[in-house]
């Protein structure tokens, strides 16, 4: 279950008022009527009431209500100078522990009013600094201060799972975070996660919106080879030309530079050599800048048996195609990075991850924020059995490795088998499929137009119950971004202004 029952101490009436919002949020059409209802149920069930309660031992309510006091203080004062040093000393989106997921499990919207609160006063303090009310500061201090801020608060990335035409759901999630203006700048993705990322990272922001109606998603991208065909070898189940095509036509050959420049976003394909003594690799416009997009795309679906290893290609400064590390093949990325955060934490400063998680063998094992964080003994088994097992079977697959380890083909099933249980498959923020068996009769079938807006609509509808966690995570790290844009924006007239004098 993910948010707390409130509902014991309720009389009968209202008890059946809340089954029915309930089942109305499954039936609502936007994030506004979701949210509408959300409220509703929070007031009928009493969970407002928990918002108001400082106590939890999942923060420190002292250390936010002492910063809440002084950031008040001196912004009402102007004590620009304090503001800033109070502003820098905490900079931070988890401090005293206040992005800590079992905070967001309480109630269906918001969490404690005093760490809402506090999220709203350091926006107000930034605001305010930027704002022409701060006259001591110069425009260049401020632009320094924002920059200094910008860097030591980091930013979001979102993490696509592979989970071939699963991977749809991916677009519910990004369509209900465009909406809500939330959608951040860093993506990621494996197999199909791979091709949400190239889809958004090769368009231009205007084009992005009608990139998720899904037109360009209807594709013959599974074609499965014949049974004379498999008999001889030489590739998988499916024929990878097929997917190939697709790729080339909605990607053209552009390279992970070239994506950057068009869209504003950086994005990361995660991809496996097929030799497994080399480690798992992102490709973006750091590490692999001449690399063509679909390239790296086509490597990170190529699933071990369902399609056969490829190799990569590249834009040479002439625009000539050449082979990138022509003697590695490449397989796809989620066996053994499907979520590269700890890569990419290093390249793009990230403060938090947001998962959107819907690989079909990853999803009926996982656990939501109040199961993952419970401190019960009843816990205590299941996490035991959970924890031990994992030893178990990795410590198996290095018993057979060392055994019939010297069979190339079972080494590399052996090798990914160990890099599919070894990764972990959480973020921060986790958006999960809610899945059934017809779920898996999804999984090889051709995007149609039926099943992209049922997939879809499956993602909105998983990532609304976390938009407000998001939405509370995102909300310093947004307004420092526009201060800065507003103040670059000023200072440009200004330059301009200074260079015509000087001529």
């Amino acid at each position: 279950m993910l948010f707390k029952d409130f509902t014991q101490d309720i009389n009968p009436h209202q008890a059946y008022r809340i089954k029915k919002l309930k089942s109305q949020l499954g039936t609502a059409e936007s994030y506004e009527e979701w949210k509408s209802i959300a409220l509703k149920i929070d007031e009928e069930s009493g969970a407002q009431e928990w918002k108001f309660d400082n106590c939890s031992p999942y923060f420190d309510a002292e250390i936010i209500a002492h910063r809440l006091v002084l950031l008040k203080r001196y912004r009402f004062q102007k004590r620009t100078r304090d503001l800033m040093y109070i502003l820098r000393e905490g900079l931070t989106y988890d401090i005293a522990n206040i992005a800590h997921p079992m905070l967001f499990t309480a109630t269906y919207m918001g969490t404690k009013k005093i760490i809402e609160d506090y999220v709203e006063e350091v926006s107000e303090s930034l605001a305010y600094i930027a704002s022409t009310a701060c006259q001591c500061l110069s425009l260049s201090e401020k632009i320094d201060f924002f920059q200094h801020c910008k860097k030591a608060y980091g930013q979001p990335a979102l993490m696509f799972s592979g989970g071939a035409t699963l991977g749809l759901f991916h677009t519910g999630v990004c369509k209900a975070l465009l909406e809500q203006d939330l959608m951040p700048k860093v993506l990621s993705g494996s197999s199909a996660g791979a091709i949400m990322t190239a889809m958004l990272g090769t368009s231009k922001p205007s084009e992005i919106s009608a990139r998720l109606n899904g037109e360009n998603f209807f594709s013959e991208a599974f074609h499965f080879r014949k049974f004379s065909e498999l008999l001889k070898g030489n590739g998988g189940l499916a024929d990878v030309k097929y997917l190939k095509k697709f790729l080339v036509e909605n990607l053209g050959d552009i390279t992970f530079e070239e994506a950057f420049k068009i869209s504003g976003l950086h994005i990361n394909v995660a991809v496996a050599p097929y030799d497994a003594s080399q480690e798992a690799r992102i490709m973006n416009a750091y590490t692999s800048p001449d690399l063509l997009v679909w390239s790296a795309v086509l490597a990170s679906c190529a699933v071990p048996i369902l399609f056969p290893p490829v190799r990569l290609t590249s834009k040479r400064y002439d625009g000539e195609l050449t082979p990138y590390m022509a003697s590695t093949r490449w397989v796809d990325g989620s066996v053994r990075s499907d979520f590269p955060q700890e890569k990419m934490a290093r390249l793009y400063n990230l403060n938090y991850t947001i998962a959107s998680q819907v690989n079909p063998h990853i999803v009926p094992f996982m656990q939501s924020d109040a199961e993952r964080y419970r401190k019960d003994m009843l816990s205590w088994p299941e996490r035991i059995i959970r924890r031990q097992g994992k030893v178990i079977t990795k410590g198996i697959m290095d018993f057979a490795r060392g055994r019939v380890g010297k069979i190339p083909p079972i080494r590399r099933l052996l090798d990914h088998g160990y890099g599919v249980v070894d990764q972990g498959y959480y973020g921060d923020l986790n958006i999960v499929g809610n899945y059934s068996s017809r779920h898996y009769t999804y999984m090889l079938q051709n995007p149609r137009p039926y099943l992209f807006k049922l997939l879809q609509r499956e993602g909105e509808q998983a990532t609304w119950p976390k938009m407000s966690s998001i939405e509370t995570h995102a909300r310093v790290g947004k307004t420092i971004q526009h201060c800065l844009e507003l103040l670059n924006y000023q200072q440009d007239p200004e330059q301009k202004a200074a260079e015509f004098i000087a001529v």
